[in-house]
């Protein structure tokens, strides 16, 4: 058992190594530096290795994907879940997205690249199912806010694009370089903004 138990280690460990070295040779040269040898050099362990845990190239990106959305999906779900009315949720929620951006700017440059959206979007269905399932608290939590009458009776994705497109696009627009923002100044403006478009009572959500 002991064995067993240092080889599953031996094994995560190699596969964080990897998922480490898969993001800086993504950001390094972006698509075309996202290579297999890029990532062996990177990381040091070998081809057999590398397609022994993700099976192709490919799965490595995604699963350098799914990993860093996992994440950033679990600092959200955390924010909404600390606080019992829906406008210190909201106010928690983009805080804690543009956090995550600021504390771990290589992911969430990764997550914002338009050929991580082209993946997903390419995937279509598949991920649709995985990101619902995770984002569920998102949907439940949406659902109640409703049912409460603290939250607009709108369809559950429409909530969800007023609630994150305003973040996600300050978000990609900060990690592009267009620094003609601060992010700190953003957490303070947006979520009162972003409040007033799904309250159920606009005129007097601030309240």
């Amino acid at each position: 058992m002991a064995r067993m138990g240092s080889k599953q280690h031996r094994g995560e460990v190699t596969v964080e190594r990897i998922l480490d070295a898969a993001l800086r040779a993504y950001l390094a040269e972006g698509e075309s530096g996202f290579t297999v040898t890029a990532v062996l050099d990177l990381s040091g362990v070998s081809t057999g290795s590398l397609y022994h845990h993700f099976g192709s190239l490919q799965g490595l990106r995604t699963a350098l994907a799914e990993r860093w959305t996992g994440a950033l999906i679990v600092e959200m779900t955390n924010a909404l879940q600390r606080h019992d009315n829906a406008r210190d949720a909201v106010h928690a929620l983009v805080g804690a997205y543009l956090r995550f951006v600021l504390d771990n700017r290589d992911a969430a440059l990764f997550l914002h690249m338009a050929d991580t959206d082209r993946e997903t979007m390419a995937r279509g269905r598949e991920l649709r199912d995985l990101q619902e399932a995770r984002l569920s608290p998102l949907a439940q939590w949406a659902r109640e806010g409703i049912a409460s009458g603290e939250l607009a009776d709108l369809p559950l994705p429409l909530i969800e694009s007023l609630l994150l497109a305003p973040v996600v696009g300050t978000a990609r627009r900060w990690l592009s370089g267009i620094h003609d923002m601060d992010l700190t100044e953003a957490a303070r403006i947006l979520p009162e903004r972003i409040w007033l478009s799904i309250s159920a009572d606009p005129a007097t959500a601030r309240g």
